[in-house]
């Protein structure tokens, strides 16, 4: 008798755990050790604190179960989504190498670039939209994809995209920050490493920094692993339990989301003072068409553009319900004038709305009414 696959929901919910012990927790609290009673030869699981944890190892079998659903993968959590970002990179690239990033993605990848230069190694970069990473693949060793990219929310055919690289003999990374697992699965559009921020949408409260990293390839994973031995760039206990009782209302928050990020572009779709708006739920959105063939869900970002830098300021300080804030994926509704960083390649009014768990009819009217006085039509 074939067992019928768990339900997002109720993956989300098991993920991870360990089997049931009686009188133990369901999920064990987190586990404070720098090192653990080791006699003889090093040959257990947990022999010091920046190699392994029970913490960690109870999250990341949580999220390779969210990642590739009954398959055997090896996940790799980290401080940070940049701290999982450097070791992918840093870990499979050599001086003389050459490596393909988006020219318009997350801000710190220009950081990144600088210092990949400086170590000798070739970095060539191209847009999300219309695949254009494509055409410098020539010669590369990685292949960096981010989609929907952050903060344009332009997708790209990441089948398409890994399909060529792997003929050229390239590696291929999603940050798949924006998504979530439950958005998209890199890895089974033939990405050999799935990246994020777990900062973010993965844990969705706004109180931890995370990152992790999922391959199929032992070895890989084994790579990337030792550079976070090498930097120490590990997460605290504390942080995945937090992330690890998190990922149960993944499904539950990111429903909610999705549905009210929807919403949000069609009623900013109906507005004269909102340009270049960016959903890849919304039909008419230009990566809609390939979004919808790769993600089961859109995520819960919208981007638009007001028709100045005071115009959205004026915006932001109306806003009731959300926080001028940066970063997305939590569980409050926050908004920004993405141009204030200065490291993205926006127009002065643009705004990058991360939309929360609220009602949405709170949340509509929140943000109809601020527009209103921006606008100063209330």
């Amino acid at each position: 008798m074939t067992e019928t696959p768990l339900g997002e929901g109720t993956r989300a919910v098991r993920a991870g755990l360990p089997e049931p012990l009686q009188y133990e927790p369901t999920l064990p609290g987190p586990v404070f050790a720098a090192h653990f009673h080791l006699s003889g030869d090093p040959t257990g699981p947990y022999t010091y604190g920046r190699d392994s944890n029970p913490t960690w190892t109870h999250l990341e079998r949580a999220i390779g179960e969210l990642e590739a659903p009954g398959e055997d993968v090896h996940t790799v959590s980290f401080a940070s989504g940049m701290a999982a970002i450097s070791a992918v990179v840093m870990s499979q690239l050599r001086t003389g190498d050459a490596v393909v990033l988006p020219d318009d993605g997350y801000q710190a990848l220009p950081l990144l670039r600088e210092q990949l230069e400086a170590f000798g190694i070739e970095v060539r970069t191209a847009p999300t939209r219309n695949d254009s990473q494509l055409a410098v693949l020539d010669g590369a060793r990685l292949l960096w994809i981010e989609t929907p990219s952050n903060p344009g929310l332009d997708v790209c055919d990441v089948r398409r995209l890994a399909e060529a690289a792997h003929a050229a003999g390239a590696l291929v990374a999603v940050d798949n920050t924006l998504a979530t697992p439950l958005g998209q699965r890199p890895l089974d559009l033939g990405a050999d490493f799935s990246v994020a921020s777990d900062t973010k949408g993965m844990t969705g409260h706004g109180d931890v920094l995370l990152g992790h990293v999922t391959c199929r390839d032992a070895e890989r994973a084994a790579e990337v692993r030792r550079w976070r031995k090498i930097v120490g760039a590990i997460p605290g206990p504390m942080e995945a339990w937090l992330a690890h009782r998190s990922l149960a209302t993944l499904q539950l928050r990111s429903d909610r989301q999705n549905a009210t990020a929807l919403a949000l572009a069609e009623v900013l779709e109906r507005r004269a003072d909102v340009t270049g708006l960016r959903y890849p739920g919304l039909p008419g959105d230009p990566s809609h068409k390939v979004a919808a063939q790769q993600m089961r869900r859109f995520g819960c970002v919208v981007s638009f553009v007001l028709p100045d830098r005071a115009h959205a300021e004026r915006f932001l300080a109306a806003l009731r319900l959300v926080d001028d804030a940066t970063s997305f994926g939590g569980v409050r509704s926050t908004a920004e004038r993405r141009g204030r960083w200065g490291g993205d390649d926006v127009p002065e009014g643009f705004i990058r709305f991360s939309v929360g768990a609220e009602d949405a009819g709170d949340l509509l009217a929140d943000v109809t009414r601020a527009l209103d006085e921006a606008a100063g039509t209330a």
